[in-house]
């Protein structure tokens, strides 16, 4: 058997506004934006070279706007990968380092809050461990 998570819902209460913020100020490629049925928009949104993606819409949850928290992106150099989110006005909290993983985190506009991950090699990890 195999199985891959591949969408994950994120809950907000402004579409377009949410649209905007991931798209502008994180760099997601919109993959879609289409209204199935009356009531039911689906916005596919895909982090830069992630196989995940998130949808954003209306008529799909009833999960509250704001309520996600501890998706994470991982990246291989947080540092930059923060300075560059800032440029695009992005508010990223200052890094973290937690025993050798680093992290650092945002919101959306809802308030749906996430992780971004430094990835940290084995031989870091190691040391941290012993």
């Amino acid at each position: 058997m195999e199985m891959r998570l591949e969408v994950v819902q994120v809950p907000v209460s402004d579409v377009d506004t949410s649209k905007s913020f991931y798209t502008e100020k994180l760099g997601f490629a919109l993959d879609h934006d289409v209204e199935h049925i009356p009531g039911m928009r689906v916005v596919q949104l895909t982090p830069p070279g992630s196989a995940t993606s998130i949808v954003i819409g209306t008529g799909m949850t009833s999960m509250r706007p704001g309520s996600l928290e501890g998706l994470q992106l991982v990246v291989r150099d947080l540092g930059a990968v923060r300075t560059e989110l800032l440029s695009r006005g992005a508010d990223i909290s200052e890094v973290q380092d937690m025993g050798g993983v680093q992290f650092a985190h945002f919101a959306d506009p809802d308030g749906n809050r996430w992780v971004i991950q430094g990835a940290t090699p084995p031989e870091v990890r190691a040391a941290h461990v012993g």
